[in-house]
């Protein structure tokens, strides 16, 4: 029990320190609305899931022992996040809430959707630090003596039950003030400033020792 709750808290800090997870929520978030947020929060999730399941399976811990595999993913993830930075600096500014009432809109929001939950499942599961999570942080709560495949099922539970109530509340809070981002000259400002980040994030993960 106690194992779970030190995992509890450990589990907030990395979901509520800023990262690739909670600015994809928000760039969406802004974007595209609060249903876009929510399919990238989704999206984070099956990422999760899968995860989980390679873990319990074994799978993950193979996956991390393996330099060719691992590589592949430190690398991809690195890319496709500097892929998603070139297209946030390369976005125009627009009139949002034009664009949103037209009749064309209407057939592209459920595109948008699928491309933000694509954005959250790939993300994460092209992030080599989700897998060190579920390969060296948790086995550190786990008991032995105890069945190891419950006990990282309830430790993944925990972990995407917090992310999902930290990313909504990211979601509710952003569509509040969403009005003031859709000025043009702040979408501007905020497309550079996201796309400098994401960059800066992909660059990190590609050169630093994990």
């Amino acid at each position: 029990m106690n194992e779970i709750w030190m995992f509890t808290v450990v589990a907030l800090l990395i979901v509520m320190v800023p990262g690739v997870d909670s600015l994809l929520v928000l760039k969406n978030t802004i974007t595209y609305g609060k249903g876009a947020g929510m399919f990238t929060m989704i999206g984070i999730i099956v990422a999760l899931i899968v995860w989980t399941t390679l873990a319990v399976l074994g799978l993950a811990t193979v996956i991390s022992k393996s330099i060719v595999v691992f590589m592949f993913i430190k690398y991809a993830g690195a890319a496709y996040l500097v892929y998603l930075g070139i297209q946030s600096w390369r976005a125009k500014a627009q009139n949002v809430k034009l664009v949103e009432q037209s009749e064309a809109a209407k057939g592209r929001f459920k595109s948008n959707r699928l491309n933000c939950f694509t954005q959250g499942v790939t993300t994460d599961l092209l992030n080599p630090k989700t897998l060190l999570l579920y390969v060296t942080l948790m086995p550190q709560f786990i008991n032995p003596v105890e069945s190891v495949s419950v006990q990282l099922i309830t430790l993944a539970a925990i972990l995407m039950l917090i992310s999902v109530i930290w990313l909504t509340a990211i979601v509710a809070i952003i569509n509040l003030i969403r009005n003031w981002f859709l000025q043009e000259k702040v979408q501007q400002l905020f497309n550079k400033l996201t796309a400098v980040i994401l960059i800066g994030l992909g660059i990190k993960i590609a050169t630093e020792k994990l």
